[in-house]
């Protein structure tokens, strides 16, 4: 397995403006890489880390157990942070990092069924105790939904005649393996979308996984719960990695920051917007090349970056 490099860390610490005695939220725990430069900064506060995945879960935790009681480690959604701070009996936390990202023992473990380049089971799901997979998408989405998640999702320009493809395919009897359906993605390619530089089945794959884990939806969900959950002076981080992701946390971020409705020519606001974040980077923070050449998945990574106020 390859090593896990958590993404723009030093950026992330210095956005949280991290306080010893203050509760914090890593709603992407992962390898707990994120997590644990947090955690050392703690001294009275504490830390609740979530994540889906109960292997990051596990992993995770040794990890982090030399921080003892500063860490609470949730098996849940990042979506339901509403309903985690709840049952936890937190009103509101000083700084939330999401890292949206897939994580590298998800990519690189086969038995996943993430990549298109390592023989599996399709699978895709981030949290295996769900029911919907990814064989479940590709053997029983009709051939209309298949092209739209690919076209919307994986902005696949070739969407129709892929979803043609596997649909024929199928028919013979069903996918079951990620480089089946590789394959089958790739004969279905023009020859000028071979010569990319980029795996042809990029794309198709990652629309796969976002509709698997409903990861859109979880965003927006999150987008619309995290600010009212910071208090005054916290923090939000949110490292995207396609402009799916990026462009909700832009428009949820500008909502609460430039919502007023009112005519510009007017005085005084009178819609009864309430400004309720600002943001402290106005362009998203990109990795260094230095970064992106230890850590090639960090190329495509973006942090925002907001203060409850």
């Amino acid at each position: 397995m390859a090593e896990h490099v958590s993404v723009l860390l030093d950026e992330c610490i210095e956005g949280l403006k991290i306080r010893p005695d203050g509760i914090y939220l890593d709603g992407t725990l992962g390898l707990g890489g994120h997590s644990a430069a947090i955690a050392s900064r703690l001294e009275t506060g504490r830390l609740i880390g979530i994540d889906r995945d109960e292997t990051a879960i596990a992993r995770a935790g040794e990890r982090l157990k030399e921080y003892g009681s500063r860490v609470t480690l949730v098996h849940g959604s990042f979506g339901a942070l509403g309903e985690i701070l709840d049952g936890l009996g937190i009103r509101a936390v000083d700084g939330m990092l999401f890292d949206l990202g897939v994580s590298s023992p998800q990519l690189d473990e086969a038995e996943r069924g993430f990549s298109y380049r390592l023989d599996a089971p399709l699978d895709m799901r981030m949290d295996r105790t769900q029911g919907k997979s990814a064989w479940d998408v590709v053997n029983r989405y009709d051939e209309a939904e298949l092209s739209r998640i690919f076209f919307v999702y994986g902005e696949e320009r070739h969407a129709r005649r892929v979803s043609a493809a596997i649909v024929h395919r199928r028919q013979e009897s069903p996918i079951e393996t990620t480089l089946q359906l590789a394959e089958i993605i790739r004969s279905a390619m023009p020859a000028a979308a071979l010569r990319e530089k980029q795996h042809p089945a990029k794309r198709c794959f990652q629309a796969i996984r976002i509709e698997v884990n409903n990861e859109l939806g979880e965003v927006e969900q999150m987008m619309r719960t995290a600010p009212d959950r910071l208090n005054t002076g916290g923090r939000l981080c949110v490292i995207s990695f396609h402009s799916l992701e990026d462009r909700i946390v832009k428009q949820a971020v500008a909502a609460r920051e430039h919502g007023c409705t009112c005519p510009r020519e007017a005085p005084v606001c009178t819609c009864g917007f309430r400004q309720t974040l600002k943001t402290i980077t106005r362009k998203p923070i990109l990795p260094t090349p230095e970064e992106c050449a230890a850590n090639p998945r960090a190329r495509s990574a973006k942090l925002r970056v907001a203060e409850r106020i």
